[in-house]
Parts: C-alpha cells; structure tokens; sequence
C-alpha cells in the first residue's frame, strides 16, 4: 500500500491546477537558470515516474472513473479536502492570514454539518466561502528560507529541499495519518491510513487526468519543463 499511495501523490502534485492555469503560468514565469546540482538523476527519474503514471496510475484511475460516477466522485473528494482542513488552518495562521484561517474554520464547520461530513462544498455554494491551499513549504518560504536545489523523488515527484521538509511537516497536521495510530504516534500508522490515502489519491486523480496530459504535450523536453513549472508555480503560491 505505501508503493501505491506514493505513486498517487506524484499525480496530485502534478494535477494541482487546471489546464488553462498550466499554460498561463508556464509561458508568463521568467527564464532563468535554476541551480540544478541533481539533474541527470532528476532527469532519470521524472522518467520513471512519468511511466509510473502512464501504465499504473492513469489506467487505474480511469478505470475507477468508468464504474463511479462523477458527481459521487466529486463528493468524495470534498469529503477528503474537508478532513485535511488541520493543515490549511494551521498554515494561514502561521502566515498571519488570519482572515483566512477563520475562513478555513467556517468552511470546517459548514462543510461538517450542513454539508453532511463534508461530502457536499456547501461553504463554496452558498455562503461563498472559497478554500485556501496553503502548505508548510508555503510558511517556510514566507519566512524567508529559499528553496534550495530541485529534486525529483521516487515515485512522489518534483519538489526541492524546502518544501520536502514542509512535506515531512504537513504530516504531522495530516488527520489521515493518525489513523489506527496509538499515543498519536506516526510509526503507528496501520494498513487503513494507506488505503485511504490511496482512495484519496485515484479519486483526485480521475478527475484530472487530462490536466497532466495537457501539460505533458507542450514539452520538448519532459524534466526541465516539468521542473521550471513547479518551481515557478512554487514561488507565485508563496508570494500571493
């Protein structure tokens, strides 16, 4: 279950905008040369990870999406963006958004009660409450700290130095991780965090699929590409 649930992270990292988005942001960010220490093993890997997804992971997540229809898969997807409210929370606040953070908390609460356990945006549709994505690599690089040298990891996808240890702390804030655990301890974690992380991770998935394609046709070249985009998208969340 860990190797699946890896491979699903490196589709959502990669699906985290809509098309339109992809292109805009891509041909909009400025040309520079990123110091890139790791690029011919960057270079293997986004490779292999590209083959992860084009023969495991996109023809599961199609396949999911032939049998579950799609306004079912839409709830659950809102059913798991309300659960990992902590991290979003937790991250304005730490930003000083504090606005949003509250928003956040109204979103929480709406979304838990009227939306039934957040299967249904009702905070979105009709109080006009709008999510606000923010990770730990966000706080750490609203505090000033760089983000170090560009690397691609196995099976989970691009990203650098610092939003690796923002990833290792967004798992602490991560609800899903707690499952099953005992004394709140993440060693703990049992087979249930992995599948329903997986469930979170094909469901993501098979309503994005054509945004990756989307992205992957305007490449020459898949790696730099792909690691100029992250990058760039990177420093535009954390300045806005």
């Amino acid at each position: 279950m860990r190797l699946v649930y890896s491979l699903l992270i490196f589709c959502s990292v990669m699906l985290a905008s809509t098309s339109s988005e992809l292109e805009h942001e891509f041909s909009t960010s400025k040309e520079e040369t990123l110091f890139d220490p790791l690029s011919g093993y960057n270079e293997v890997m986004t490779s292999f990870n590209d083959g992860v997804y084009e023969y495991v992971l996109k023809p599961i997540s199609q396949s999911y999406a032939y049998v579950m229809p799609k306004p079912a898969r839409e709830s659950i997807d809102n059913a798991f963006d309300n659960l990992l409210f902590p991290i979003r929370f937790i991250n304005n606040l730490l930003q000083l958004k504090v606005q949003n953070s509250f928003e956040e908390l109204g979103r929480f609460v709406i979304n838990s009660t009227l939306g039934i356990a957040g299967f249904i945006d009702v905070a979105s549709s009709e109080f006009g409450l709008k999510k606000h994505d923010e990770d730990f690599g966000q706080t750490l690089g609203f505090y000033g700290l760089g983000s170090g040298f560009h690397v691609v990891l196995p099976l989970l996808g691009p990203s650098n130095i610092r939003d690796i240890v923002g990833l290792v702390g967004d798992t602490w804030a991560n609800p899903l991780s707690y499952i099953e655990s005992r004394n709140a301890n993440l060693l703990d974690s049992s087979e249930e965090e992995f599948i329903l992380k997986g469930i979170k991770g094909v469901n993501f998935t098979s309503l994005h699929v054509e945004e990756y394609d989307a992205l992957k046709k305007d490449a020459i070249e898949l790696y730099p590409f792909i690691r100029n985009f992250y990058e760039s998208r990177r420093t535009k969340l954390i300045s806005e």
